[in-house]
C-alpha cells in the first residue's frame, strides 16, 4: 500500500482526506467521506491517533481506548488509561514539535467486533532544536469499537522483550526499563491529570 501524506489517505476502494488547521497552539483534524461510501472502525480512531501523536490531544481523544488498555513502544509500557493519557500530555514537554507527517492504514477484521489496524507510518518531531525523522508501524487492538492494545514499532521492528529477544532475562530487564520510564513520567505528569480548562472524558 503506497504511503501518503498526513492529510491523506487511500485504501482499496475507499478514500477519504484529513486536514490539519492550528488555532492558538491546538490542532483539528477533519475527516471527509467521499461518494457516500460507509466509514469503517478505523477512520474515526486514526482522526484522535493524529492528534495525539501530534501534541495536541485533548481529553476526548482517549475515549478511543477502553480504561484497562495499554500502549506500548521502545521507551515506555503504559498500563491503563490514565497512564496512556501521561504518555501523551508528555509529548510537548520533550519535543518542540511532533506530529505523523506520512501514513498508510490497513485493517483487518478478525472476528465480528475484533479488529486489527496497522498504521504504516513516518513521524517527525524536533529535540533542543534537531529534526528526527523515524519510521514506524503503529498496531491497534480493537475490540467492540475500542482499543485495548497500542503498540509502536519503531523502524517497524517488534518490541524487545522476553519473548522477542534471545536472552530471556534481558528481555524480562528492558521490559522493567520501561515501565520505569512510565511511572517516572506518570508521576511527573500528574497521574495522567487532564490539562486546565479541559473536557474530561466520559
Amino acid at each position: 500500500m503506497e504511503k501518503h501524506p498526513q492529510g491523506k489517505e487511500k485504501e482499496k476502494e475507499k478514500e477519504g482526506s484529513q486536514s490539519q488547521t492550528k488555532k492558538e497552539g491546538k490542532c483539528e483534524f477533519i475527516s471527509r467521506k467521499q461518494d457516500g461510501v460507509s466509514a469503517s472502525v478505523h477512520d474515526d480512531i486514526i482522526l484522535h491517533i493524529l492528534k495525539l501523536y501530534g501534541s495536541c490531544a485533548t481529553p476526548s481523544d482517549f475515549e478511543i481506548y477502553s480504561p484497562n488498555a495499554s500502549f506500548e513502544d521502545p521507551l515506555m509500557c503504559a498500563r491503563g488509561l490514565k497512564q496512556i493519557k501521561s504518555a501523551f500530555y508528555s509529548l510537548p514537554k520533550v519535543f518542540s514539535e511532533s506530529r505523523i507527517v506520512e501514513y498508510s492504514v490497513k485493517e483487518n477484521i478478525v472476528s465480528p467486533g475484533n479488529h486489527e489496524i496497522w498504521v504504516d507510518n513516518k513521524q517527525h518531531y524536533k529535540f533542543m532544536g534537531k529534526d528526527i525523522d523515524m519510521i514506524s508501524l503503529i498496531k491497534l487492538s480493537v475490540l467492540e469499537g475500542k482499543v485495548v492494545r497500542h503498540e509502536d514499532w519503531w523502524d517497524k521492528k517488534p518490541l524487545s522483550n522476553r519473548e522477542t529477544v534471545k536472552v530471556p532475562l534481558l528481555g524480562r530487564i528492558l521490559e522493567m526499563a520501561r515501565r520505569g520510564s512510565m511511572l517516572a513520567t506518570h508521576v511527573m505528569m500528574g497521574f495522567g491529570k487532564d490539562p486546565p480548562n479541559s473536557t474530561p472524558t466520559k
